[in-house]
């Protein structure tokens, strides 16, 4: 069995797939490199199953209708036979040391008499243009080098979150929790990280930087006019992240505690992205949005109001909102708009 199985999700991918591709080979016949071609209208399918030719055995090219990027990580859970799984997304790319560094770790933790459910590591904002190099590090909140529960971890502070980019998932354990991404939508990966959290008993963390995460190209998801643009999608994985757990029923204090923070950040960008857009129909929907969670969740409602960023979402009139953008600047760490 492999140890590792990473899937790159591709779409329309022909300008840099090969310098992720490339970062992930080093991983040699520990690791299963899925490339899953979304449907792609350009070279992305031939690029595949070029790889594929030159490294049978390491790379598999997987072609599918488009179905966006839940639908290709779905495929790359589908098809996945290493013990692990990691997404690793096709304009981003691996530090090479810090790989190597991991996959010895895993291998080692594979083979121990506690299983892993996941592990965690830093990530790099890779921003174009940037004189410095943000990183998300979470040394000051989780035990290093040995296994540890929720309960060993430390309250996480506002701005550092666990990413698609931080973990990597024992391929069972997703599953197991019934992980299905929803089709033709964007910003599941905030559903990928979130609804398995319950079902993780042991984790690991390494202080390395091993992901890198591009920021800089136009048409990217998180750029900030594509978010006010996809916003109804945004909206959407808020809702349904919502809906996947009454958080004050998760027993252990600490991952509800995260889980909530969580839960607040997506609330807060899908509302501070609703206010930047200035229309009245977004304004409704920030509205709209606010009135759900009250309707589904009185509890959930009042905690998020509570929040610091919950209590500036929520200031009436032009000052109120003004205000509000405070609150951007929190959102932009997680997520590094370009």
């Amino acid at each position: 069995m492999k140890v590792l199985s990473i899937a790159i999700p591709c779409y329309n991918s022909e300008d840099y797939m090969e310098k992720c591709i490339d970062s992930l080979l080093p991983g040699g016949e520990d690791v299963e490199i899925l490339v899953v071609d979304d449907g792609s209208k350009d070279m992305t399918p031939e690029i595949a199953d070029a790889y594929q030719k030159k490294y049978p055995g390491i790379v598999r090219a997987i072609h599918q209708e488009n179905g966006g990027h839940g639908a290709a990580v779905n495929a790359g859970i589908r098809h996945a036979t290493g013990l692990f799984f990691k997404v690793v997304d096709s304009d981003d790319w691996v530090d090479g040391k810090s790989y190597r560094a991991i996959l010895q770790k895993l291998k080692e933790l594979a083979g121990g008499s506690e299983t892993l459910d996941m592990m965690i590591s830093n990530f790099v904002y890779e921003k174009q243009g940037a004189k410095h190099k943000k990183v998300m590090r979470y040394a000051s909140v989780l035990p290093q080098d040995r296994l540890f529960r929720w309960e060993d971890a430390k309250r996480f502070r506002k701005g550092q979150y666990i990413l698609m980019h931080s973990v990597i998932y024992r391929t069972q354990l997703l599953r197991d929790c019934g992980l299905k991404l929803p089709e033709h939508t964007f910003y599941v990966d905030n559903i990928f990280v979130y609804q398995p959290l319950p079902y993780v008993k042991n984790m690991y963390y390494m202080d390395v930087d091993f992901y890198r995460y591009f920021i800089g190209r136009d048409d990217q998801s998180v750029n900030e006019k594509v978010m006010i643009g996809r916003i109804d999608q945004q909206i959407r994985v808020n809702k349904l992240m919502i809906e996947t757990y009454d958080l004050f029923k998760i027993p252990n204090r600490n991952l509800r505690h995260y889980m909530l923070n969580d839960l607040e950040i997506i609330t807060v960008i899908s509302t501070v992205m609703l206010i930047r857009s200035g229309t009245k129909e977004n304004l409704e929907k920030k509205r709209e949005l606010w009135q759900y969670i009250r309707q589904k969740d009185i509890r959930l409602f009042h905690r998020l109001r509570k929040g610091i960023m919950g209590r500036t979402m929520n200031l009436p009139g032009r000052g109120g909102r003004r205000i509000s953008i405070a609150a951007y600047k929190i959102s932009q760490k997680v997520i590094g708009f370009n």
